[in-house]
């Protein structure tokens, strides 16, 4: 996976580099990375103990 290095923030480069690579992936590859990180941030939820959000009751 290429590493982009800059000396200074920019944030066009930073996107620009980001679609390029993956238009270098193939569907099934960019579906299981998103499979991926969704894994990853659920389990970062679950370790710092943010749970579901509880839910808002309308009374009439």
């Amino acid at each position: 996976m290429p590493i982009l290095k800059l000396t200074q923030h920019n944030e066009k480069k930073e996107i620009e580099f980001e679609l390029n690579y993956l238009r270098y992936l193939t569907t099934s590859q960019r579906f299981q990375m998103m499979f991926s990180k969704t894994r990853e941030m659920l389990r970062l939820l679950r370790k710092h103990e943010h749970r579901k959000t509880y839910k808002v009751i309308k009374r009439a």
